[in-house]
Order: structure tokens, then C-alpha cells, then sequence
């Protein structure tokens, strides 16, 4: 059965190139030129992937990411002509599994749909041996079926790379990651960013987790310090 992409962009050009590379690569395609399209399809039938615009007239992507990532950890790569920090830090946090920025390659950005549809492949695979498991390390526990963390008693609201990095160190405490291992771990060996997007993840979860023993290895990389999450 083809995988169905879901293309939510205003500009017919964009779309037209995307939709003919995704097509030639075996997908099935269906475009919206607005969130709320895209919405009304997200009720009715979801696609197993979002290749989503910022930029849109109406409610804009940043909003209708927030919105499926209230019931749906689907894929989603985010397209944008935006290409500042913050503006790709706030697409990431949202929920956005990846952030292209225009002009972008057509064949990278099939490159990319193709590793997220994996990851999202494995994961599902997963969810029936990991119904019952659960990750305490001291006063974090990581919920595996339900993906969801708790730090100090209380739920903590995290996206889909905040759960991963934190089963990974939680699961190997005191150890360093350097920056690479972490970018093959959480993101794939074919991701093509910087590994920036590594202390940005970094710096949400402190955010997020007040006290969370998350040290830098200076020139190295991270760890999860084991003495400071034991009750």
C-alpha cells in the first residue's frame, strides 16, 4: 500500500515540484493550500506524513502543528522561507520533526520523508513490546508506549526528539554522548543539519525540566549525571 504524503503549501510551483518528486519516488500525494484544508483532512484522513508551510494564509503552520501534535505524533517536516534561529528552534518545539529552509533541494527533501517514514515505521513496530515498560531513573520516568515524561511527579510536556534524548541518556546515565553519537541516535545517520540542532535540543530541555542534570562534556558533548536524579 503507497504512503500517503500530505503537501500543505500556497505556492502552486512549490507544490508541483514536490508533489512530482514524492510521485516518481512511489508516494501517494495529496496537496492543500491552507491549514485549514489540511485540518479537515487531518480529521477525516491523515496522511502518514505532513510536508507543511509556515507561511499560510489563514492559520499559518506553526499553529496547526501545535494543534495535531495534541493527538498525533505523525511525521512532519517543516518548509519555510524563514531561516533564523528562533524561527526553527519555535517549528522544532512545536512538534516539527525536521526544518527545511527555501529555496531547498527537491531530492533532500525526498531524502528526508524517506528517514522519517522509517523512524516512524520502527517506532510503531515497537509500541506493542514497549506497552508495559516504563524507564525510573530517579525521579524521571519515561513511559514508553504512552511517550510521555515525568520529572519530580509532574508530567512534563515534550516533543518527539525531547522523549528520545531522554530515554537515551536515561538509559545509559553518567555516560558522555558525544554531539555525533547523539545526531545518529535522535535524528538518523542520514541527517543532513549541523550539529547545532543537538544543543538546541539541549537547551529546551533544561528549560523545561528545572534542575535536570544535563551536563555539558566541554569540546565532547553531554551526560546525564546519575547522582543528580537519585532520590
Amino acid at each position: 500500500m503507497k504512503q500517503t504524503i500530505g503537501i500543505v503549501e500556497d505556492d502552486p510551483n512549490i507544490r508541483d515540484i514536490v508533489k512530482a518528486y514524492l510521485e516518481k519516488e512511489g508516494y501517494h500525494v495529496t496537496e492543500m493550500e491552507s491549514a485549514e484544508a489540511a485540518w479537515e483532512l487531518f480529521q477525516q484522513a491523515p496522511p502518514d506524513l505532513w510536508v507543511l508551510d509556515i507561511m499560510l494564509p489563514g492559520m499559518d503552520g506553526y499553529e496547526f502543528c501545535k494543534q495535531v501534535r495534541k493527538d498525533s505524533q505523525v511525521p512532519i517536516i517543516i518548509i519555510s522561507a524563514k531561516d533564523e534561529e528562533v524561527d526553527r528552534i519555535l517549528g522544532l518545539e512545536l512538534g516539527g520533526d525536521d526544518y527545511l529552509t527555501k529555496p531547498f533541494s527537491p531530492r533532500e527533501l525526498v531524502a528526508r520523508v524517506k528517514r522519517q517514514l522509517t523512524r516512524w515505521e520502527v517506532m510503531n513496530t515497537n509500541t506493542a513490546s514497549a506497552a508495559k515498560e516504563t524507564l525510573e531513573v530517579g525521579e524521571l520516568s519515561l513511559y514508553m508506549a504512552e511517550r510521555r515524561a515525568v520529572w519530580r511527579g509532574a508530567e512534563v510536556e515534550v516533543t518527539a526528539k525531547e522523549f528520545d534524548m531522554l530515554k537515551l541518556l536515561a538509559q545509559h546515565p553518567n555516560r558522555a554522548f558525544s554531539r555525533e553519537e547523539l545526531l545518529v541516535q535522535i535524528w538518523g545517520e542520514d541527517y543532513f543539519g549541523s550539529d547545532r540542532a543537538v544543543d538546541d535540543l539541549v537547551k529546551r530541555l533544561r528549560k523545561k525540566l528545572a534542575d535536570f542534570p544535563l551536563e555539558t562534556v566541554w569540546g565532547y558533548g553531554y551526560r546525564l549525571r546519575k547522582d543528580g536524579i537519585e532520590s
